[in-house]
């Protein structure tokens, strides 16, 4: 007769569900009781059926990545997926499938609501540029699995991990100062973005470290493209007061290089450019750009691992800032040659 999950309870003196969690590594069962569950298995032979085992669990192995992804996405946001790549990498290792759905802010809590409900998936990671306050309140109130990769921009009970790009901020300012550079511009996106107002946020640390004062005359917002970085550099060569330009990211760059180019201003002697990110023009561009590089593919596989944490453990909670930005000096701050 087949020794059954009632056997292993009986011999070690327990509840079914009791053993039922220890199969399922539940971090609430003690260590004592699990080792003489895991003993009563052991005496007893038994080998719990693996279907049988995901089926009690309500396990399905899979988690699903939410962010908005449109026609040129891959062009427009080469980073969200490197980001997808390391989350990829690191569930593939552990037997879980990544699901990528297309989704806007305001579809999101419902989506996921409908998802819990039907358990098609064990978690969800989450672009912060899809959550919302009603997603906050349902993960909240229903204990749903989640890591949010993007810092919310409001009070919330969400996990989410970031890149302190603040500390990038600082890093590029920094940069600019050591090199002798004194008059430094910023251009970045709108008011909106959040990633580009923590970069500026850390330039205008650096500034206040250095008891100076960041010029806003030398500050220009715009689309966070190409054209924006081509016509806020215009602007700023015809001010006549800066020495260098900080760009919120490549296309920005990309297009700031194009109006020097254009007005014959010598990079980096006349006026230094630094940005942010190694992808995908600061190599191609002469010359090649300084950059405060980050590495994206490790955000994703962070995201990867605390999600998988978060459903092994409920109650972990976390809000941090992870994989620390880094200076990669090429020749467009380079003054000395």
């Amino acid at each position: 007769m087949a020794i059954t999950i009632k056997d292993v309870a009986k011999l070690a003196n327990t509840s079914t569900a009791t053993v039922s969690k220890v199969m399922n590594n539940s971090y609430s069962i003690s260590e004592a009781t699990t080792e003489r569950v895991k003993k009563a298995m052991e005496e007893l032979n038994y080998h719990p059926n693996a279907t049988a085992r995901k089926f009690a669990k309500q396990a399905t192995r899979t988690i699903i990545f939410l962010s908005e992804i449109s026609k040129n996405s891959g062009y427009a946001n080469p980073q969200l997926f490197e980001i997808m790549s390391g989350l990829e990498n690191v569930l593939s290792k552990k037997g879980y499938t990544l699901i990528v759905k297309s989704i806007s802010s305001s579809e999101t809590a419902g989506y996921i609501e409908n998802a819990i409900e039907s358990k098609v998936c064990d978690g969800f990671v989450i672009h912060a540029s899809v959550i919302s306050r009603e997603l906050d309140e349902l993960i909240f109130r229903k204990e749903i699995p989640h890591i949010v990769i993007g810092t919310p921009n409001f009070v919330n009970h969400l996990c989410w991990i970031d890149i302190d790009n603040r500390f990038a901020g600082e890093i590029a300012a920094t940069h600019l100062f050591k090199k002798g550079y004194q008059h430094i511009a910023f251009i970045g996106g709108t008011e909106e973005d959040n990633i580009s107002n923590h970069r500026l946020q850390g330039v205008q640390r650096v500034f206040e470290q250095h008891e100076l004062i960041f010029d806003n005359l030398l500050l220009r917002r715009g689309s966070s493209d190409t054209d924006s970085g081509y016509s806020s550099a215009k602007e700023l060569l015809s001010s006549g007061r800066l020495d260098s330009i900080i760009c919120a990211n490549n296309y920005i760059a990309y297009g700031c290089m194009l109006a020097l180019k254009e007005e014959n201003v010598n990079v980096p002697n006349e006026v230094g450019v630094i940005t942010f990110d190694d992808y995908p023009f600061s190599k191609i561009l002469k010359p090649q750009l300084t950059v405060v590089g980050i590495d994206v593919f490790d955000v994703g596989e962070q995201a990867g691992k605390y999600i998988l944490q978060k459903i092994r453990k409920p109650n972990t909670y976390m809000q941090s800032y992870i994989t620390v930005p880094e200076l990669i000096e090429r020749k467009s701050t380079d003054k000395t040659k």
